[in-house]
């Protein structure tokens, strides 16, 4: 049975970064209301996860999975790109007894955490290897006109442990997504969006104010009844069997009706939402 838990990898990444590492702040994590944003901030290196990274990375999304008053996280890099994967340099600097706790702790960090509520990832410049993962990890994907994803590390022989194998061919299907791995090539704006792999496309700089956009857009639902929706689509996409899909989606749902279905309906009923409309109050957009 899939289960939603978290992962704390922090004490097992600790032991490799270095106090210069330790001291710079390489991911950036902000609170716009109930929306916590959470920025990789190495534009030196476009955004290439190094050790340090990506135990910041998994301290700042045990914040996000742990702090309730966030509601929806937004996933970016700084300086116009996304992230270029791994940072090879710390490839190169493993020694062999290093290789198989590096490989286990998930080398650009969050990759085998699962979140009880949305994120949104805003891709922009490169999203490629390990940083093509990290935007997979996300629920939402919001890719820039000018962006690029791809399996860029098959040219280098550096294969996929950060959840790729597992995740592109349940977005794209098994098809596609072999085309990825294996050829190594990229794709752009349009033909991820024709597959399903982005959710929208947005001019070039604009990603990041787009993705806290469609964030804010789901701070307007019901918050129990949107992410109990949405971790049983998550359990009867991995494992579960039909039956017990269809049990689960009913018995892990119940409550919500009690909790804020009855409510909703009453709104409908003295007119909010007619027609297929959205009208369920402003709720302010924050500003980046």
């Amino acid at each position: 049975m899939f289960r939603i838990k978290r992962l704390m990898q922090t004490a097992s990444y600790a032991k490799f970064s270095t106090v210069a590492e330790e001291m710079k702040n390489v991911v950036i994590v902000k609170r716009l209301g109930e929306i916590m944003t959470i920025g990789i901030n190495r534009p030196e290196k476009k955004n290439a996860i190094n050790r340090a990274t990506a135990q910041q990375l998994v301290k700042a999304f045990q914040e996000f999975e742990n702090d309730s008053s966030a509601k929806v996280g937004v996933m970016y890099g700084k300086g116009g790109t996304f992230c270029a994967g791994l940072d090879l340099e710390d490839v190169t600097n493993l020694k062999e007894n290093e290789i198989e706790e590096y490989v286990k702790n998930a080398p650009v960090g969050p990759t085998r955490m699962f979140f009880s509520k949305p994120v949104v990832a805003a891709v922009s410049g490169y999203a490629v290897a390990g940083g093509m993962e990290l935007a997979l990890l996300c629920d939402l994907r919001v890719m820039e006109e000018s962006a690029v994803m791809g399996i860029f590390s098959r040219r280098f022989g550096v294969p996929l442990i950060d959840g790729g194998t597992v995740r592109l061919p349940r977005i794209v299907g098994l098809g596609r997504a072999l085309d990825l791995i294996l050829t190594g090539r990229p794709i752009k704006a349009k033909e991820a969006l024709d597959w399903g792999l982005v959710t929208s496309v947005v001019a070039t700089g604009t990603g990041l104010g787009q993705a806290i956009q469609l964030a804010s857009n789901l701070l307007k639902f019901p918050q129990e009844c949107m992410n109990v929706d949405r971790k049983s689509a998550y359990q009867s996409f991995y494992q579960e069997s039909a039956d017990e899909a269809l049990t689960h989606e009913w018995t892990s749902a119940k409550h919500v009706l009690s909790l804020e279905s009855r409510e909703g309906a009453a709104k409908f009923v003295a007119g909010v939402g007619r027609h297929g409309k959205f009208n369920l109050g402003d709720s302010k957009i924050p500003k980046v």
